[in-house]
């Protein structure tokens, strides 16, 4: 792959040098470098202008970045009259012509440019770094939002399964890798190389990560992996330089505890549920005795709900208490069963975040635990609970649609019967 690419680039300086030259001395506005690569000039000088158009972006402010993004949206948009006017003329008559008309009229332009964008080395990564800004804007600019969809509508095709390459992280990963690793990390926090070293070293910890051909050195997603004797619940265990490692053949569990996004640019595009399922089949070939696949998942939005529950007749009290840090584990674990069991939006998921992600990829509500996660932000978000969700990988595939068709809340029966159990109201403190 890398000798590849140095051929690659090596081949483009080559042969477009003197293209390069032109582009830094073309005069033209960036807009008007983007109308030249989507005519016939940008045919045949597509990787020259390209790369002028790229470098020129990297230049603008805020205020011109914007500008530049209200092109896209209004300049490179689709004539909606011309796409119902084909659209009528094809319920019709279902000639191929005009088939291929409509579907030439229903794209927008801004699509195209953003494929003609892609040419030169690296650019991939900038049109993914352009993303960034466009979610950025789009809090003031909510117009912004058709642009959006057609950067996700492209960044899906370029970052589909089969462009992916899993790799293992380890010890030995080239150092500009790790340090992505610690600043990505985005569920326990790294804090020197010695914790890094003891997530990655010891013959029961394993790190794999999504990459993509043209990002070598930029992981898109991790996630950190444990394999221990029992299904665990405390991080704080898990993580805990005392512990004794395990060899590799003793293990029976494999914990996934933290799963890491990298690329802001491509929120809102999955690569969990994949990542997930193959990095258990990886493991599953590689360690035959590995009988269990669970999480150990924080529960981001548990305080939020009992803040909202105070007032609740059957459990408001019980709520108060676990936010005053007051309430037993079995209160904790009860009133987390139900806001992770019974919870929902609008729509009919679960309220959690974390929670949607999990049983959307097919796994369960398998265990819940009180006092898991003492950190300053356990204990903000969850009051120091967590849980563990389990890939049972025969049924998967099963809990995913069910998931999907009725948001059915897969769960084992010890976590149904602690959501659905009576328990005494706990009674108001009352000042003396």
């Amino acid at each position: 792959m890398q000798r590849n690419r140095f051929l690659s680039d090596l081949l483009s300086q080559l042969f477009d040098r003197p293209g390069l030259m032109r582009g830094r001395d073309d005069t033209r506005s960036i807009t008007e470098l983007c109308e030249a690569l989507l005519s016939a000039e940008g045919e045949v000088s597509g990787f020259r202008l390209a790369s002028t158009v790229l470098e020129r972006y990297r230049a603008l402010d805020d205020d011109a970045k914007i500008s530049f993004f209200e092109y896209l949206n209004e300049q490179l948009e689709i004539d909606a009259q011309l796409v119902a006017d084909l659209a009528g003329q094809y319920a019709k008559n279902r000639d191929t012509d005009v088939f291929r008309n409509l579907s030439d009229a229903a794209e927008p332009r801004r699509q195209e440019l953003l494929r003609r964008l892609n040419q030169p080395t690296g650019a991939t990564q900038e049109l993914v770094a352009m993303r960034v800004d466009i979610l950025r804007f789009l809090k003031t600019h909510p117009e912004l939002k058709r642009t959006d969809i057609d950067f996700v509508h492209l960044l899906r095709s370029w970052f589909n399964r089969g462009f992916l390459v899993l790799k293992q992280i380890t010890w030995d990963t080239p150092a500009r890798i790790l340090d992505k690793v610690v600043a990505y990390e985005a569920v326990h926090q790294i804090s020197d190389l010695d914790d890094l070293r003891r997530r990655l070293y010891p013959p029961d910890r394993r790190c794999f990560a999504f990459f993509h051909p043209s990002m070598p050195d930029e992981p898109l997603i991790f996630v950190e992996v444990a394999l221990t004797a029992n299904v665990p619940g405390s991080i704080d265990d898990l993580l805990s330089d005392a512990r004794v490692p395990l060899s590799a053949e003793q293990a029976k569990i494999a914990v996934f505890y933290s799963i890491s996004n990298c690329q802001k640019g491509l929120a809102g595009i999955s690569f969990g549920n994949l990542l997930i399922k193959q990095v258990a089949a990886e493991l599953a070939l590689e360690i035959p005795g590995l009988e269990t696949f669970v999480t150990l998942s924080p529960i981001p939005g548990l305080n939020r709900w009992l803040t909202s529950q105070c007032d609740d007749k059957d459990h408001g009290s019980v709520a108060e208490a676990i936010l005053a840090q007051h309430a037993t584990p079995d209160e904790v674990s009860q009133l987390a069963a139900r806001y992770l069991l019974n919870a929902k939006r609008d729509d009919g998921l679960p309220l959690d975040p974390v929670a949607r992600f999990h049983l959307g990829n097919g796994a369960a509500v398998h265990e819940l635990h009180a006092g898991a996660d003492t950190s300053e932000n356990g204990i903000a978000q969850s009051s120091g609970a967590m849980v563990n969700y389990l890939y049972d990988l025969k049924r998967t595939e099963r809990l995913h649609e069910e998931f999907a068709l009725h948001a059915t809340v897969a769960a084992s029966r010890p976590v149904q019967a602690l959501a659905s159990a009576t328990r005494a109201k706990k009674p108001k403190e009352t000042s003396a």
